[in-house]
């Protein structure tokens, strides 16, 4: 089945997913430094971006707690770093 278009996507008032967010503020972030770029421009780029960084970190952190209620059970503290133990070497 195919993926819905960006324009549907919009026309249907679904959100961007974190991936298409966060290629957006890439794309901002290319733009700002091009030497080019009228400052009226790059002013309103960085303000975009600025709104786009703080949604990411938004989502970030609700995934990072979806992780850690995963791996430490519904008990884990609010202040206590998930175990991942991805990297441990098993004995």
């Amino acid at each position: 089945m195919a993926k819905t278009s960006k324009t549907a996507q919009k026309k249907s008032g679904d959100k961007k997913t974190f991936e298409e967010r966060l290629e957006r503020l890439e794309e901002l972030g290319e733009e700002i430094r091009k030497n080019d770029v009228p400052l009226d421009d790059a002013i309103l780029a960085f303000e975009e971006g600025v709104k786009l960084a703080r949604t990411l970190e938004k989502d970030l952190e609700k995934i990072e707690s979806r992780i850690e209620i995963l791996m430490n059970g519904t008990e884990a503290e609010d202040d206590k770093k998930p175990e991942l133990g991805l990297f441990d070497e098993e004995e």
